[in-house]
Parts: structure tokens; C-alpha cells; sequence
């Protein structure tokens, strides 16, 4: 079915009407449609390898927003379906989400987890639209633009290794700024560790 649905998807490439259909099934799958718009925004960009850039910024905007409905949508209508589970284990989901929100949009984003989850809890958790929108964006915009770069650079070279290599490069770019905020924090606490030892010692 899947299958079937990602040929259906791809086979607008060969349409006037491509670029139209990228951007609404980019706007709907950040609400309900279950396929990425990837495969079409590759398929466009391999045919017309100068409208690569453009495809990605079209796609970016039109997928965010769809997160924005998303978010609507998980503030309107989240918290009752919410209120169908464990208080306590809401209440400690919530936390979680309130606190590492942004990252979490953002590593939605970017990386293939499934986008429409994150943009409908966000607005079922409360986190601010303006978060929102930044983390979207970037992580959004980072993955369509660095699809139509590769295109840009490699042309068709690039269709072999997006097809075996697809996930595994998402999540590498994914994990990179996890990687570098624990770095960071480590640093920040090891740095203020030291300082309270050396201010300890002085007394």
C-alpha cells in the first residue's frame, strides 16, 4: 500500500502540476499524510536540477506550514484526548516536552520521526508557536535543503545513495547536535564544578 502510494506520489515529477502537488502534500503530511515529501522533491529536482533550491525552500515553507495546523490542531483538540490517560503520566510527558521542546520539534524535523506526531503534541503541550516555528524551520529546512544541494553537486549520482542511504544520513545529522549540546553541557558543568572547587579551596 505504502508502495503504492510512493510511486502515485512520485509520479507527479512528470506533471505541470508537480511543484503545486509538492507543496500541499508537504502541508499535509506535517497534519495527516502518512509518506514524507522527499521522494517528490527529489524526483523534481533530478528532472530540473536548477529549481532544486527553490523545490526546498517551497517545500520548507509549505511543511511548516502544515506543522502550524498541526500545532493548532493539538491546542484546540489535544488535551481532551490527553485527559483519556494517566494524569501522572501526562503531567511527567509534558515536562519532558515543555522542556526539551525546541529539540525536539527540531530533531522531528530533520530526522525521519514522524513529523505530525511532534507538531500536534507541541500544541497539545503548550509549547510557544515563535519555538515552534524556529525549530521547524530549521530542522525542516535543513534536511529539504541539503537533499536539493547534494542534486545541485551530484545530479543523478546522488539518486543510488539517497536510496540505500536515505535514513542513515537523516539520523547522522540528527544525532550530530545532540552529540554537540551533551558535549556542551558536560563542558558547562565540569567548568562550573571546577570553579566551585577552587572557590571552595580558597576558603
Amino acid at each position: 500500500m505504502l508502495e503504492q502510494l510512493q510511486d502515485w506520489l512520485v509520479s507527479w515529477a512528470d506533471s505541470p502540476a508537480g511543484p503545486a502537488m509538492l507543496g500541499l502534500l508537504s502541508a499535509a503530511e506535517a497534519v495527516i499524510f502518512p509518506l514524507p515529501p522527499d521522494p517528490l522533491l527529489i524526483a523534481l529536482a533530478l528532472r530540473n536540477p536548477d529549481a532544486a533550491l527553490p523545490l526546498a525552500a517551497l517545500t520548507t515553507v509549505a511543511s511548516v506550514s502544515g506543522g502550524l495546523v498541526g500545532h493548532w490542531l493539538g491546542l484546540r483538540l489535544g488535551r481532551p484526548l490527553l485527559r483519556r490517560f494517566n494524569r501522572q503520566q501526562v503531567a511527567r510527558v509534558e515536562a519532558l516536552f515543555v522542556r526539551h521542546g525546541f529539540w525536539a520539534v527540531f530533531l522531528a524535523g530533520l530526522t525521519p520521526l514522524p513529523y505530525k506526531l511532534f507538531t500536534i503534541s507541541a500544541g497539545a503541550f503548550g509549547i510557544a508557536r515563535l519555538p515552534f516555528i524556529l525549530a521547524s524551520v530549521l530542522g525542516r529546512g535543513l534536511r529539504f535543503f541539503l537533499l536539493a544541494t547534494l542534486i545541485v553537486i551530484w545530479g543523478e549520482d546522488v539518486q543510488n545513495f539517497l536510496d540505500d542511504r536515505f535514513d542513515l544520513l537523516l539520523v547522522t545529522l540528527g544525532v550530530m547536535p545532540v552529540l554537540a549540546l551533551a558535549a556542551w553541557a558536560l563542558w558547562t558543568w565540569r567548568r562550573r564544578r571546577l570553579t566551585g572547587e577552587r572557590a571552595e579551596g580558597r576558603r
